[in-house]
């Protein structure tokens, strides 16, 4: 099955002309290598395909790439779900973009865009700066040029962070919306994936083909019955007349995120919507988060290695591969998040923090019914900030306007779309718009027509 963090896919089937730009997203001599060993055969290649599409070291279409732990003697039979999906649709499959190393569960300490077996991608700007991660390749493909779409996966951030940071439009959809299956996973509860694009038009299109029930996932199954899967023609929509967006991180005193609040209460305005200040007393559960997370990462993880043809079987044979060759696989950062995974093991305290997390979905709800809201709006992520092998991603954001505002959607599994509209310091920051779950339609029918007063 096909395991990809990020499948990179050609939409428009443009060929390329020069390889010079993809030192920074894709490993074209591992490419080659593959395509030399096991022919271009899209069931047999390990990274790239007759079609062109792009995946990452998540997708096991050809070979499972997520790190070099797991990236040899462990060739997929059958592609994922949605490669099938992208290549009945006539996406083309281009090749594997890097994908930072265990889509940064590895280590707390984690440098975001580095993979042990593609080394660091770059912020498609500026070389010391990161691109955010986990799907940094397939981000900052698609901000060069070299892709018009991609696909991403996120568990908390990784398809809104790189898209927000790179100024390319990305969606996360509802949990359930897009399969799973094929895909090295993190945590069941909270996995998905979802495109990252050029345009919210291409987007959307790109999501009504990967969307839909697989009977090998079960989230899939609780897709509503008349759920209205026609996203592309959501994006024809020009106004936003009565629609109330709650505004996330309204109590930031930052001048420059404070004029960029007023702007996007300009924007919303113009098109006949309403931004109300809401009072958000929510508590961020990210106590139960972590713990969900480190639970389910080691019990799904090992049942995927199960189902592989990898000789590793259990999270202490990938512990135990990455002490004996640490120089290759941890030369910056350790395994720290592996071992709290090993430790996490209560059943007891895992169902503790799954009654948080949906008492957290719960007072979401009530807030939107409390300001009659039909959707969450404010500014997607802050600055990026200079790549760090001294300590990783954190001390080095602590330089950067430091915001967020998708933690609940990704908990909650509510559908998350960012798409590019301002700058900072010339770098993009995106605006999110955040849904109910199964709201997806509703979200990008509001990011197209924000969209479209950037565009004109």
């Amino acid at each position: 099955t096909a395991n990809y963090d990020g499948a990179i896919a050609n939409y428009l089937g443009k060929n390329l002309d020069t390889e010079s730009e993809f030192p920074r997203t894709i490993n074209m001599q591992f490419v080659k290598q593959q395509n030399m060993r096991y022919g271009e055969n899209p069931h047999q290649s390990a990274a790239f395909y007759t079609e062109k599409v792009v995946s990452e070291p998540s997708i096991s279409s050809t070979r499972q790439l997520q790190g070099k732990e797991l990236s040899f003697n462990n060739i997929a039979d059958t592609d994922a779900f949605i490669i099938d999906k992208l290549k009945s649709a006539n996406y083309y499959i281009l090749g594997k973009a890097n994908l930072s190393e265990w889509a940064n569960f590895r280590s707390e300490d984690s440098v975001s865009g580095w993979s042990s077996l593609g080394g660091q991608t770059k912020h498609y700007l500026d070389d010391i700066y990161n691109p955010c991660g986990s799907s940094s390749g397939s981000a900052v493909a698609v901000a060069m040029g070299i892709v018009e779409i991609a696909i991403g996966t996120e568990t908390n951030g990784s398809i809104s962070c790189p898209s927000s940071i790179n100024g390319i439009v990305g969606m996360k959809p509802t949990t359930g919306l897009v399969s799973r299956s094929g895909i090295i996973p993190i945590s069941s509860s909270q996995d998905t994936a979802g495109p990252m694009g050029k345009s919210v038009n291409i987007v959307a299109k790109t999501l009504e083909v990967i969307s839909g029930v697989d009977e090998n996932d079960q989230a899939t199954l609780n897709i509503p019955v008349n759920f209205e899967f026609d996203f592309a023609n959501a994006t024809k929509n020009k106004r936003l007349d009565g629609v109330r967006f709650g505004l996330l991180n309204s109590e930031y005193s930052n001048s420059e995120i404070l004029d960029l609040h007023n702007q996007i209460r300009s924007i919303v305005s113009s098109l006949g919507g309403i931004v109300v200040d809401i009072e958000d007393n929510r508590i961020y559960p990210g106590d139960a988060e972590y713990y969900i997370l480190l639970y389910e990462f080691r019990e799904g993880l090992e049942e995927y290695l199960k189902n592989s043809i990898s000789a590793m079987k259990k999270l202490e044979d990938i512990i135990d591969y990455n002490i004996k060759n640490k120089e290759l696989t941890m030369p910056y950062f350790k395994q720290d998040i592996f071992y709290k995974s090993l430790d996490s093991n209560s059943y007891l305290w895992y169902q503790w923090s799954k009654y948080k997390i949906k008492n957290s979905y719960q007072k979401t709800i009530k807030l939107m019914e409390k300001y009659d809201l039909d959707a969450f709006i404010g500014l997607t992520r802050g600055t990026p900030w200079k790549i760090n092998y001294e300590g990783g991603d954190w001390p080095a954001m602590s330089d950067t306007i430091m915001i967020d505002s998708g933690g609940y959607a990704a908990h909650n599994g509510m559908p998350h779309i960012t798409i590019p509209y301002f700058k900072i310091n010339d770098f993009p920051i995106g605006i999110s718009v955040i849904g109910r779950r199964w709201d997806d339609k509703e979200i990008i029918k509001y990011a197209a027509a924000i969209e479209k007063t950037n565009l004109n």
